[in-house]
């Protein structure tokens, strides 16, 4: 259990309201098919705004994850059976709402033998089916490259994996979690063609020469898209926020981060890494075009 912190919320970290009426009509699509968003699930504040755009990121392989670390709000928790018929039905979810770019996310699953890899193979298939563009945001597989190349012989249009916070805040906020694996699976995806993503939560108290080796790192293993947002606790039994980022020191550290060499840089403080971002659709649209 973390002690609590005192930091008042900034006026700047206010959410607009979104429609109510088209909110509550896409939470019952969804939830028709039995299906966990993080939108819900990690409270995000985007919620309304992405869920207009027809932008939503589903949860898949159970609500309990192996590991736990301490920014997250899904549950540590024993696992629960990978049911196969989830692939159809985030399929039908993204056609029945609307959805026009699908996030598939998942806890991480270090009891099964391919940490899932074969299930989100699956549903990253039946989700193309649909026409939505498909993002895929993974866990690291343990780093077990065969594993990585099930995911990314699927196909997503964009493959993240998140780094999530500097090297020396792992082992506090991060417990399981190894930085250069995880950069490692950005490497090897960029390796592979794919178009790669990461974020970062900021406000745990990481340091400005730290975010900047981040970049490079992330830069120098072929990630194109990075995105920025403000670290919010999710209950005091995670980790404290340590600073609340001003909006103006997100804009310079966007103009960093492009100067690093990413394609497109999303900052901000209610930035999230499943946000939906008119420059990384921008990246998809130079790309494929």
């Amino acid at each position: 259990m973390f002690v609590e912190h005192t930091l008042e919320k900034p006026s700047w970290l206010r959410v607009r309201a979104g429609d109510a009426a088209r909110v509550a009509a896409t939470h019952g699509r969804l939830r028709s098919h039995g299906l966990e968003t993080v939108c819900e699930a990690a409270k995000c504040p985007n919620l309304p705004v992405c869920w207009r755009e027809g932008h939503a990121t589903f949860l898949i392989l159970g609500r309990h994850c192996t590991r736990g670390c301490a920014f997250c709000n899904v549950e540590r928790n024993a696992p629960m059976p990978v049911d196969p018929t989830e692939p159809e039905r985030v399929a039908a979810a993204v056609s029945e709402a609307g959805v026009r770019h699908a996030v598939v996310t998942s806890v991480t699953r270090d009891d099964l033998p391919d940490g899932g890899a074969a299930h989100w193979a699956a549903v990253l298939n039946a989700v193309k089916k649909t026409g939505a563009t498909v993002e895929a945001l993974v866990p690291d597989f343990q780093g077990r490259q065969h594993d990585i190349s099930t995911v990314l012989e699927a196909g997503p249009d964009v493959f993240g994996h998140n780094l999530e916070t500097v090297p020396r805040l792992y082992g506090a906020v991060r417990p399981g979690g190894d930085y250069t694996r995880a950069l490692g699976v950005l490497r090897f995806a960029a390796g592979r063609g794919a178009v790669v993503k990461t974020s970062l939560l900021l406000g745990l108290g990481e340091r400005e020469e730290e975010l900047a080796r981040v970049f490079d790192d992330a830069a120098g293993a072929g990630c194109r898209i990075l995105f920025l947002g403000q670290y919010l606790r999710p209950s005091p039994r995670h980790a404290p926020v340590a600073e609340y980022v001003r909006p103006g020191r997100f804009e310079a550290l966007r103009e960093r981060a492009l100067a690093t060499g990413f394609a497109a840089v999303a900052a901000g403080p209610l930035v999230r890494s499943s946000f939906a971002c008119a420059e990384q659709r921008g990246v998809l649209s130079r790309l494929k075009g």
